[in-house]
């Protein structure tokens, strides 16, 4: 039941944000006296409509998008009697790009929304894959034992008591310190630090980012009593591993309402490099989803369509981890704003990369004593217009298919 509620709740979280998107071209449009013919949501046969003043605004009945259909967007539109002075393309360069601008600034306030909501309610996760010390302690030598249990789950293992220094502190490594490698094997996680570090006998070389400085230390070994788990499948088996008495850093942080401002922003700026760098990374992704159509594993790095989105919405809401379903659509909000920017027609950055054009030509023109060109002729974009579509709408149609058939999930 909850997995429908999720799906449900999460797809029309996408309905929002994309009404959101339009609205914002509407808002910055009349905000410079432009006019706004039409706002709808949703493509083909129209639902219902309503108008007011001289806005036409509706819902139509297939739920893949939205428009905002403002008078003048290029010099092909028709124009009435009172729309010549108001059309867009003869606003000045700056306004036209507000305007264009208005519906990724709409995604990137959702997402900034989400993630502060985010962090007042449950806390921010750590977003870098890395080895973060949280504090060090001394080396309890023993371990209560660990179970699994019939649902698979492992439990038991509390740490004996012990007191003084440990190793690692003694040593010189400190709470907040990043161990890039042990002994030179680079460690991305810190169950990688464990893996190098459980088989030491006498001691290990620590390689510390420490504050953007490299630092190497030798820490001696304490052999103790553990249960370990080679494989997610294995059954805990006790044995004598090393240990230098550091924890992981919380993968969680929690914050106050006064204090979630400052994370949220900061949060969103690794989060935009992160997601900009995966953007970047999506046509290289593309044949790993078509083979996945075939049959192989599913990559979880692989892009996903709005179907697998929500489907994974639907998973986490079951799960009841309602802070992922959050960030979730806090990077979906994010990632769409960031592909919105892109400079191809017919996506709002190829009209701002067509805004620019304009805008330089006619100055260079004006330093050579020419008068402004013409418009840009949009039917020569049209062919490289037409092939974006057809590309972007055989990605959609690929990314759906895998959705289907081989989908990513959290389970």
């Amino acid at each position: 039941m909850m997995f429908t509620v999720g799906v449900i709740l999460f797809a029309l979280g996408i309905g929002i944000s994309i009404a959101i998107h339009e609205y914002g071209h509407l808002a910055m449009a009349k905000a410079f006296g432009m006019k706004v013919r039409r706002y709808y949501i949703g493509f083909g046969p129209r639902i219902f409509s309503f108008k007011r003043g001289e806005t036409e605004y509706g819902l139509k009945a297939i739920p893949a998008g939205g428009f905002c259909d403002i008078a003048g967007m290029t010099a092909l539109d028709e124009l009435e009697p009172d729309e010549h002075d108001r059309a867009m393309y003869k606003q000045a360069t700056w306004k036209r790009l507000l305007v264009m601008l208005g519906g990724p600034i709409s995604h990137a306030i959702i997402a900034l929304a989400l993630v502060f909501v985010l962090a007042v309610g449950w806390g921010l996760p750590r977003l870098a894959a890395d080895a973060v010390v949280g504090q060090t302690t001394c080396v309890p030598a023993t371990q209560a034992p660990v179970e699994r249990g019939a649902d698979g789950l492992l439990t038991g293992g509390e740490l004996a008591e012990c007191s003084g220094v440990g190793p690692a502190e003694a040593a010189g490594v400190r709470a907040g310190d990043v161990i890039v490698a042990v002994n030179g094997v680079e460690t991305e996680t810190f169950s990688d630090v464990v893996q190098e570090v459980q088989p030491a006998t006498t001691s290990v070389a620590l390689t510390l980012d420490r504050a953007g400085e490299r630092i190497e230390i030798t820490v001696p070994v304490e052999r103790v009593q553990r249960y370990v788990v080679q494989s997610p499948v294995d059954d805990p088996r006790e044995a004598t591993v090393g240990a230098i008495g550091v924890t992981s850093a919380p993968n969680v942080t929690e914050y106050g309402v006064l204090a979630a401002v400052p994370a949220t922003f900061g949060f969103m700026g690794d989060l935009t490099v992160q997601t900009w760098e995966a953007l970047l990374r999506f046509p290289e992704r593309l044949p790993a989803v078509a083979r996945s159509i075939v049959g192989e594993d599913r990559d979880p790095d692989t892009p996903i369509s709005v179907v697998g989105a929500s489907r994974l919405g639907g998973e986490v809401a079951d799960m009841g981890l309602w802070e992922v379903f959050i960030l979730l659509l806090a990077v979906l909000n994010l990632f769409v704003g960031l592909f919105n920017l892109l400079p191809l027609l017919p996506l709002d950055g190829g009209h701002m990369a067509v805004t620019i054009y304009e805008a330089i030509r006619n100055r260079l023109r004006r330093l050579m004593g020419k008068p402004n060109g013409p418009p840009v002729d949009y039917t020569k974009l049209m062919p490289v217009t037409f092939v974006v579509m057809v590309i972007g709408a055989g990605i959609m149609l690929l990314t759906i298919t895998a959705d289907i058939v081989n989908p990513i999930t959290f389970r």
